[in-house]
C-alpha cells in the first residue's frame, strides 16, 4: 500500500502543504531553535510570494501526555513553545498556527484510522519496540508491555491523523521520525483502497544540513539529559534570560588545555555551536583562534555574544507574550478556527466514506 500513489487523493491538494507539530513537554532550548524553529520559520517566511504553498504549525499537546503526566508541565510548555515560535518570527497570518486539542476532528479521525490500521504495523514502531526491549532487559521473564500505554503504542495513528486531516504533502522531520511518515502513508493507502480515495500520501522532508547541537556535557543536547542551553530562560518572564544564557554557555565542559595551547576546533562543543550562528568568514576566523591558541573563557564569551546577537531581538517579544496569555490564547483560537475550516470538511468526507451519514435529509 505504501508505494501506491492515489491520483484522486493527490488532486484534492493542489498546493504544496507543509505541516509541523511541536510536542508540548519542555521549554525550548538552543538545539530546538537551530534544529527545528529557525529552519521552519525561514521556510515559510515568503509564503505570500509563493501562493502554491501553505503551512500548518501545531502544538501537539495530546502527543505530550503520552509520556508527560504532569499537568503543570504540559500547560507551561504549551505557553512557552507558542511564545517562542511567535517571538522568533512565525506569522500566524501567513500560516495556520493552532493547538492540537482545539481541533477535535483530529482525534475522531484517529479512531476511524485505528479501525483500518493493522496492529502488526504498530508492533513495528521504533518507540514501542524500544520500550519492550527496555522491559525485557530489566526482566527477561517479566511482562514485555509493563508500563506501556495505548497512547505510546498507537501514537503513530494519531500522528497520521494530524497529517492526513489536512492532506499535508510535506512533513519536515528528523531521521528518527521517518518511520512515522511511512506509517501515515501506509494507513492512508489502506483507507483509500478500502473505502475511497480521500487522503494524500505525505512525504517526509529531512534536511541533512540542519546541525544537531551538542549539550553542555558533550552529549547530544536534550532536556532528558539536563544539558541544554535555554533559549529564553525558564517560564518566569521576570528572570533575566540573557544572564541565564551566558551562565549556561560558561558551563560548557572543556578540557584542561592552557590558553596559549593550540586547540582542535573539531573536538570543541563551543566551536560546533558557534558554527550554527556565524557566517563562513566568522567561522574561519574563530577556527584560526583555536589553532593558534585561545582561552576557554574567551571562547565561551565570544560564543555567548554570537548567540545573544541573534536571540536578543526576539527576547522582548517572548517576554511580552509570556506575560500576556490572553493574547496567546486569542492567536491560538484564531488558528484553530482556520484549521477547523479544513478539518470539518475532511472529517465529514471520511465519515461518509465509511457509511456514517444522515439516514435522510430533514426539513429545517
Amino acid at each position: 500500500m505504501t508505494d501506491t500513489t492515489n491520483s484522486n487523493a493527490q488532486t484534492q491538494t493542489t498546493k504544496k502543504r507543509i505541516l509541523t507539530g511541536i510536542t508540548t513537554t519542555g521549554i525550548p532550548h538552543l538545539g530546538n531553535y537551530v534544529g527545528a524553529i529557525r529552519p521552519a520559520i525561514q521556510s515559510v517566511q515568503n509564503l505570500d510570494n509563493h501562493t502554491e504553498t501553505d503551512a500548518f504549525f501545531f502544538l501537539a499537546d495530546y502527543h505530550g501526555i503520552i509520556k508527560c503526566h504532569d499537568p503543570k508541565q504540559i500547560h507551561e510548555s504549551t505557553k512557552a513553545i507558542a511564545s517562542t515560535w511567535l517571538a522568533c518570527g512565525l506569522n500566524p497570518e501567513k500560516v495556520t498556527f493552532y493547538r492540537q486539542s482545539d481541533v477535535p476532528e483530529i482525534t475522531e479521525l484517529a479512531w476511524i484510522l485505528n479501525c483500518s490500521c493493522a496492529k502488526g504495523l504498530m508492533n513495528r514502531s521504533h518507540a514501542y519496540k524500544a520500550s519492550v526491549d527496555a522491559n525485557l532487559e530489566k526482566d527477561s521473564e517479566g511482562d514485555p508491555d509493563r508500563g506501556i500505554t495505548m497512547g505510546l503504542f498507537g501514537y503513530p495513528v494519531l500522528m497520521a491523523s494530524d497529517i492526513l486531516m489536512f492532506n499535508a504533502t510535506h512533513v519536515p522531520v528528523g531521521r528518527d521520525q521517518i518511520q512515522h511518515i511511512e506509517m501515515a502513508r501506509d494507513i492512508a493507502g489502506t483507507f483509500n483502497h478500502r473505502y475511497k480515495d480521500l487522503f494524500t500520501l505525505p512525504e517526509a522532508v529531512v534536511d541533512e544540513n540542519v546541525p544537531l547541537l551538542t549539550g553542555l556535557d558533550g552529549r547530544k543536547m536534550s532536556k532528558s539529559y539536563g544539558n541544554t542551553i535555554p533559549l529564553f530562560g525558564n517560564v518566569n518572564p521576570q528572570v533575566d534570560s540573557q544572564k541565564q544564557l551566558r551562565k549556561a554557555v560558561m558551563q560548557i565542559v572543556t578540557n584542561s588545555q592552557a590558553p596559549e595551547e593550540p586547540k582542535d576546533p573539531n573536538e570543541s562543543t563551543i566551536f560546533e555551536i558557534y558554527k550554527a550562528f556565524a557566517t563562513p568568514d566568522e567561522i574561519a576566523e574563530f577556527r584560526g583562534q583555536f589553532e593558534t591558541g585561545i582561552g576557554w573563557g574567551d571562547a565561551k564569551q565570544q560564543l555567548f555574544e554570537k548567540i545573544d546577537a541573534e536571540l536578543a531581538p526576539f527576547r522582548e517579544r517572548y517576554n511580552e507574550l509570556m506575560a500576556n496569555p490572553k493574547e496567546l490564547e486569542e492567536i491560538l483560537q484564531h488558528g484553530a478556527d482556520k484549521a477547523r475550516r479544513h478539518s470539518r470538511k475532511q472529517l465529514d468526507k471520511a465519515r461518509r466514506a465509511i457509511g456514517i451519514k444522515p439516514l435522510a435529509k430533514l426539513k429545517k
